[in-house]
């Protein structure tokens, strides 16, 4: 399969569930007054499962891994992928007087690109 192909349904796919990841967060933050910091890996759990369920049928189509070991593997690369997010969200904060959303979304990008590469080579092993 297509590097480039996957890479672009991938970014499909991220920006969607990204979306639903920032509303999310932000009815956490102001609507249920949760703190930024906890309320921005929940949010990255729950969009990244739906990234998970959406992957597994348009970006990685095709892969031979069963659904239930997938799905683990995936876990395991959001782990990774929620440790750099919330890590390089909380730095931003702390370093820079940036708007949590903005800071959310330039985080997105490198911890985005990490987990794709992650996914596309160990666990869907599409590259």
């Amino acid at each position: 399969m297509n590097a480039a192909g996957m890479l672009g349904r991938n970014t499909v796919i991220s920006c969607g569930t990204f979306v639903v990841g920032l509303i999310l967060l932000w009815l956490l933050v102001e609507r249920l007054h949760m703190p930024k910091v906890p309320a921005t890996s929940l949010s990255f759990v729950i969009a990244t499962t739906l990234h998970y369920a959406f992957g597994r049928m348009w970006i990685f189509r095709g892969t031979d891994r069963a659904m239930g070991a997938g799905y683990v593997y995936f876990l395991v690369n959001a782990g990774i992928g929620m440790v750099l997010t919330t890590s390089l969200f909380a730095a931003a904060l702390e370093l820079a007087p940036v708007n949590y959303l903005v800071a959310r979304a330039v985080v997105s990008l490198i911890a985005g690109l990490v987990m794709f590469l992650l996914n596309a080579m160990l666990n869907f092993r599409r590259l």
